[in-house]
């Protein structure tokens, strides 16, 4: 008989957040980001008001299933000429306060669909 351990995968969750920052698998972060199941990446985004239609484009690069835009503390919604480019390449768009897309996003990595969360903290 042989016996073998499973491979090891990090999959990366939310495992804290609070007023300014978020933890993934433990390491904190304090500036926009975007998580994925398989990486992290630093999202050049300042603020709400700094959000571009070259922003977007650059999540639907990533060719997630949905995207989740955290807001930050409060819900705001982006106007549809910035997130159009989600739209053409029909990604789905879910606008949430960023503790809201960090509960969501461990619900849908955790049932394996492929998903992104875009997090604001301004």
């Amino acid at each position: 008989m042989k016996l073998h351990a499973p491979a090891l995968t990090r999959l990366y969750t939310f495992t804290a957040y609070g007023e300014g920052y978020v933890m993934v698998n433990g390491a904190r972060h304090e500036a926009s980001v975007i998580v994925l199941p398989e990486r992290i990446e630093p999202w050049p985004v300042a603020d709400f008001a700094s959000l571009a239609e070259e922003h977007f484009a650059a999540l639907a690069a990533l060719a997630p299933e949905v995207v989740l835009l955290g807001t930050g503390a409060r819900l705001r919604f982006p106007h549809p000429r910035l997130t159009a480019p989600l739209a053409r390449a029909r990604i789905g768009l879910e606008v949430m306060d960023l503790q809201a897309a960090c509960r969501t996003y461990n619900i849908l990595m955790a049932e394996e669909r492929k998903v992104a969360a875009a997090l604001l903290f301004a």
